[in-house]
């Protein structure tokens, strides 16, 4: 089996907001993998006492202990327990009706000899290859449909599109929420390996169109989750001042790429 971990932060002088994990359990059957893309909050308002990353460590370490400790629990449920988790451990001292209040997106993925599980909320992503080479990605797609007159401002999202209804979600303190994911099950037999990115990532495909999906898989099968940051790094640079690509408000942001290829038998 073998597994690739790369985040890095889009700027030096500020810490990273993603979290990634990959769980294997003790008994060797199976194992998930967990990526979150924290939400920069404008000036720091969110109503909190804690950061960005305070929080997506806290949900992120939630989230990997109960898909691998609860097998028996759907992962909507268990995100949404996580979501709760975390909420109780800060509800005394923050606002967490705060629209700004720390949230983050998810990418969930379990596996066992059976069967493979996944859940996305809001734009991070995740890829399945199946065995012939086929790469399907599992997108949630409601904040890219939304018209980019309505993404003007920071603040104009908050009010009417930021977990509501005719908007998009993402998990910060309403365990709800987790009913908004996008899920699915396949037969373990149907998936080789996957990728988890956060947007930070996906702009290799969705920003600068070095290519499809499968082309982006293929290209961390075989350069590496770290080559595929670099090269999103390096067309950033290029592009800074020429700004030819629409719809990036910061020159670098943190990208995060998990890598999973499944043994062929457990």
């Amino acid at each position: 089996m073998r597994t690739e971990l790369v985040s890095a932060s889009g700027d030096p002088a500020r810490p990273n907001e993603d979290f990634a994990s990959v769980g294997l359990p003790a008994s060797g059957l199976g194992g998930a993998l967990v990526v979150l893309d924290g939400v920069t909050p404008p000036k720091d308002a969110t109503g909190c006492l804690h950061s960005v990353p305070w929080f997506t460590a806290r949900l992120g370490g939630a989230l990997t202990e109960l898909t691998v400790s609860r097998r028996d629990v759907t992962l909507p449920e268990i995100l949404s327990q996580a979501i709760l988790r975390t909420a109780e451990s800060h509800s005394a001292t923050c606002d967490l009706s705060h629209p700004r209040t720390p949230q983050a997106t998810v990418v969930v993925a379990r596996w066992s000899p059976q069967t493979v599980e996944y859940l996305v909320l809001s734009d991070s992503a995740l890829l399945l290859e199946s065995p012939t080479g086929s790469v399907t990605p599992v997108l949630d797609d409601r904040l890219s449909r939304l018209p980019r007159s309505a993404l003007a401002t920071d603040a104009l999202v908050d009010s009417t599109l930021r977990n509501k209804e005719g908007g998009f979600f993402t998990a910060a303190a309403d365990p709800s929420v987790a009913g908004r994911a996008v899920t699915g099950t396949l037969p373990r037999s149907e998936v080789r390996a996957l990728v988890a990115l956060t947007d930070g990532a996906t702009r290799w495909v969705e920003k600068f169109r070095e290519g499809g999906w499968g082309d982006c898989f293929t290209f961390v099968r075989k350069e590496g989750a770290g080559a595929l940051v670099e090269r999103v790094r390096g067309l950033e640079r290029r592009d800074a001042e020429e700004r030819a690509y629409l719809g990036r408000s910061k020159t670098h942001d943190d990208a995060t790429v998990v890598y999973v290829e499944l043994p062929l038998k457990q």
